[in-house]
């Protein structure tokens, strides 16, 4: 008979791809991963993977068998989910995936309200890019995530929390007229300093100003401090959401911040997780929260 513990040692190898670290993952031997593996196949009478000298390929049948796997495990975790929340209350595990333009900002003073208000949660936190938090929420290695919205999928619910506006961060010498609306066209002979591929953020930045130039084949910054460092250095402008203000610029006098004209760009922020998830209650409750603290009064927002 099929266990989940076969499955889940054989989920891990598919997505690792090595012996190895599977078996660390998964806190056995390796010879005892290998020989797991082996009573799968044998089971199943089914060839999974290759084995390689640099690591493992799986089969035709092996990644279909691995699809399978993560889609079996998922339900068995929500069951268990549906099971510690029967009551309703927000207890117990919860991974939570953010990307890198919220977590820092939002997440230090939303937590000891978390903390607070459902002291039997036991929270996890990964933060990465988008397309990696959704691929991940929908392997079940995530409970729900942070990030902007749309989302399109018809496997995620989603809920909006709050809307976060872009502003422009310059120079303090800058030549822009505050008492002219400030408008992508204002911004064309400027250099756009911008995020590396993978950013929603870059994307976003990119969808406003279309008549700036990018500077995309110098500087591909992984983060917004490192772009607030390239504009204090007058190496060019960026866009920055407003949440990211407060700390990313603070009191540096090198550094001025714009607003743009109506209707102000912005981004809308919310959290997401599987149609299927039994926690639905809980991450509201979670989302009220993080709503909560998006507000101006405990994020200080840049002046007018």
């Amino acid at each position: 008979m099929l266990t989940l513990k076969q499955l889940r040692y054989f989920e891990a190898l598919s997505r690792l791809r090595h012996f190895g670290r599977a078996a660390q993952e998964c806190a056995i031997s390796q010879p005892a991963l290998s020989m797991k593996i082996q009573e799968l196949e044998a089971r199943l009478g089914l060839a999974l993977v290759e084995r390689r000298r640099n690591g493992v390929r799986l089969t035709s049948a092996g990644e279909e068998i691995a699809q399978r796997a993560r889609s079996i495990l998922t339900s068995v975790r929500d069951l268990s989910d549906y099971a510690r929340n029967a009551a309703g209350s927000l207890s117990g595990k919860l991974v939570l995936g953010a990307i890198p333009s919220i977590a820092p900002y939002l997440l230090p003073a939303a937590l000891p309200l978390v903390r607070t208000r459902h002291p039997a949660l036991e929270l996890t936190l990964r933060e990465t890019q988008t397309s990696i938090l959704i691929a991940e929420l929908l392997a079940g290695e995530l409970d729900t995530i942070l990030l902007s919205l749309p989302i399109e999928h018809p496997e995620i619910a989603t809920l909006p929390l709050f809307t976060d506006r872009f502003v422009l961060a310059a120079r303090s010498d800058a030549r822009f007229d505050r008492a002219r609306p400030l408008t992508p066209e204002i911004l064309a002979d400027e250099n756009l300093l911008l995020l590396e591929d993978g950013h929603c953020l870059r994307d976003q930045a990119l969808n406003f100003c279309q008549s700036a130039r990018a500077m995309r084949d110098r500087f591909g910054a992984s983060s917004l401090a490192t772009l607030v460092q390239l504009v204090a250095t007058d190496y060019g402008i960026t866009l920055l959401p407003e949440m990211a203000v407060p700390i990313e610029v603070g009191e540096d006098p090198r550094i001025a911040i714009w607003r743009f004209a109506e209707p102000q760009p912005c981004r809308s922020i919310g959290l997401a997780w599987r149609r299927t998830s039994p926690q639905a209650a809980g991450f509201m409750a979670l989302g009220e929260i993080l709503a909560e603290v998006a507000d101006p009064r405990h994020l200080s927002a840049p002046a007018p």
